[in-house]
């Protein structure tokens, strides 16, 4: 398995980012990658939700069916199963400005040529700054949210 990780500060508490983290809708505005959520009970991610998501991943169409492991006050961390092995974690720690985010993916290759593609793929746009370009989306969308409220 392959890692990639990044950390930043955000102008907002733990709690602020935690909800843009486990609101659904509000990923579709910092996540690197277009998707849809389906077979989500709440209107957040939650521990043990189990929602699927489809989305466009090096031009081909996939689905995963993702697993929350944790959302708290800590972070959220979840696992995603589809043509590739995606473990996603997003440690939150109270800091003098807000809350420093640390994010880390792993990706594993799936079964088969599409796995290794799929994940090469994955892999070229992490590489790429997919992850720090997240993390700076959030800041932003966090520290707005929070002066908003």
């Amino acid at each position: 398995m392959r890692t990639w990780t990044a950390t930043t500060t955000v102008d907002a508490p733990p709690d602020a980012v935690l909800d843009l983290l486990t609101d659904p809708q509000a990923i579709a505005s910092w996540a690197p990658v277009a998707f849809e959520v389906s077979d989500l009970d709440s209107d957040r991610l939650a521990p043990g939700s189990r929602p699927h998501v489809e989305g466009r991943l090096g031009g081909v169409s996939v689905g995963f069916d993702v697993e929350v492991l944790e959302a708290g006050e800590d972070g959220l961390a979840l696992r995603a199963a589809g043509p590739v092995a995606i473990d996603v974690r997003y440690d939150l720690e109270p800091a003098s400005r807000g809350s420093e985010v640390r994010a880390s993916i792993g990706v594993r290759p799936g079964r088969g040529f599409r796995g290794r593609i799929l994940a090469e793929a994955t892999g070229a746009l992490l590489g790429a700054g997919a992850l720090e370009t997240a993390l700076d989306r959030i800041g932003r969308s966090a520290a707005a949210a929070f002066v908003a409220a």
